[in-house]
C-alpha cells in the first residue's frame, strides 16, 4: 500500500516501483446491419446526404437488431479481446462495462458480460460517464492492476443507442450509432502501459446533452457540445502529456473519442497535428459514445498505425460534461 505521502493524485507521475498497467489487446463489436446517412434522410425534413456529411463526416452507422442487447454486443468484443491476448475468461479478476444505456434499469450490464463470458469469479461493476466511461474505465481498472488487486483486467465500451434517438430530428438522427470495443488490461513494465490519467468536469453544463428517464432521447446542443469538446480536448491533451512528461512529437498515434469528424479535424488544427497521426473512423461508424475510443484503437491496428511499443494519446468528451485524457504505450 502506498502511504499518504508517496500516494499520487490521479494525473500526477506514478511513484516508483508502481507497476504499470498494459494494454494488451482490443475486440470490437459491430452490428451486421449498415444504414446509410442517404437512406436516413429520407425521413429528416430539410435535410440531403452532402449536408449532413458536411457537418458531421458520417456516411453510415450500425443500428442493432430489434432484441440484441447491450450485453449481446459488449460479450462479442471483450470474447474477442481476450482470445487475441491469450486471457481465459476465467483468469479475469475484473470486468467494466463503459455505458450510458444498459439493458435494465438494474443489474448493471457489467456482471451479465462476466458471467456471458465465464469469468465467474471477476468483479463486475458500469461506469457511466457517458462518451468518456471507456477512458474512465480504463484509467479504474488500470489501478487495480497497478496495485496488484488485479491481473487482468476486461474493459468494455458498449452501447445500443439507436434506441435512444429521434429519428425525426436532423440535429441528432444522423450522429449515433450502436457498437462495442474491448480491451485487456494486465501488468507491464514501469515504463510502459498506461501513465497518469487526466479526468475532468463541469456539471454546471449538464443541460447541453441530456436524455430524461421520461423521455428516453437524447437531446443535444450541438453548437456548444461543438465548442466545448475542441476546446477541453485540446486542453486536456496537454494536461495529459504534462503528466506523462511528454511532448507531442513523442506520440505516435493520436486517438480521440469520435463524435463528429468536424470536432476531430478542429482538436488536430488547433494542436498542429498531422492529419495521418490522428485516428478519424467516424465515417462508417458514427458516434458510439462510450465505444469510439476502443473502435478507433481497432480501427488503427488494422491499418497498421498502432502496433507494439505504439505511444498513443487518448482523449474523450462527453455529456455531464465530463472528459479526460491519457498517455498509453500500448501492449505489454
Amino acid at each position: 500500500m502506498l502511504d499518504r505521502e508517496t500516494a499520487a493524485a490521479p494525473d500526477a507521475p506514478l511513484p516508483t516501483g508502481v507497476r504499470r498497467a498494459a494494454a494488451l489487446s482490443v475486440g470490437t463489436a459491430l452490428p451486421p446491419d449498415v444504414t446509410t446517412t442517404a437512406e436516413l434522410v429520407a425521413g429528416l425534413d430539410g435535410a440531403d446526404e452532402e449536408w449532413i456529411v458536411s457537418r458531421t463526416g458520417i456516411r453510415a452507422r450500425r443500428y442493432a437488431a430489434p432484441g440484441v442487447r447491450v450485453t449481446d454486443l459488449a460479450v462479442q468484443a471483450g470474447a474477442e479481446a481476450l482470445a487475441k491476448a491469450g486471457v481465459d475468461a476465467a483468469d479475469v479478476d475484473l470486468v467494466i462495462v463503459g455505458t450510458l444505456a444498459p439493458d435494465e434499469l438494474t443489474p448493471n450490464a457489467a456482471p451479465l458480460v462476466a458471467h456471458q463470458l465465464g469469468a465467474d469469479r471477476a468483479g463486475a461493476f458500469d461506469v457511466g460517464a457517458a462518451c468518456n466511461a471507456f477512458l474512465s474505465g480504463l484509467a479504474t481498472g488500470a489501478t487495480f492492476v497497478e496495485t496488484g488487486r488485479a491481473e487482468h483486467v476486461l474493459v468494455i465500451g458498449a452501447e445500443v443507442l439507436s434506441r435512444f434517438i429521434d429519428r425525426a430530428n436532423r440535429k441528432t438522427a444522423a450522429i449515433f450509432g450502436d457498437g462495442a470495443g474491448a480491451v485487456v488490461l494486465g501488468p507491464a513494465s514501469e515504463s510502459a502501459g498506461l501513465g497518469p490519467v487526466v479526468l475532468r468536469q463541469d456539471g454546471s453544463l449538464f443541460h447541453t446533452i441530456l436524455a430524461t428517464h421520461d423521455g428516453r432521447v437524447i437531446e443535444m446542443d450541438g453548437q456548444e457540445t461543438f465548442r466545448h469538446a475542441v476546446n477541453r480536448m485540446v486542453e486536456v491533451t496537454g494536461e495529459a502529456l504534462d503528466a506523462a512528461g511528454i511532448a507531442l512529437d513523442d506520440v505516435d498515434l493520436f486517438v480521440y473519442h469520435q463524435a463528429n469528424q468536424r470536432i476531430t479535424r478542429s482538436v488536430g488544427q488547433r494542436l498542429g497535428l498531422d492529419p495521418e497521426k490522428v485516428v478519424d473512423c467516424i465515417a462508417e461508424t458514427g458516434n458510439t459514445s462510450a465505444a469510439t475510443l476502443p473502435l478507433a484503437l481497432a480501427a488503427a491496428e488494422a491499418d497498421g498505425r498502432l502496433r507494439d511499443g505504439s505511444r498513443v494519446l487518448l482523449a474523450a468528451f462527453g455529456a455531464g460534461f465530463a472528459w479526460g485524457g491519457a498517455v498509453l504505450e500500448w501492449g505489454a
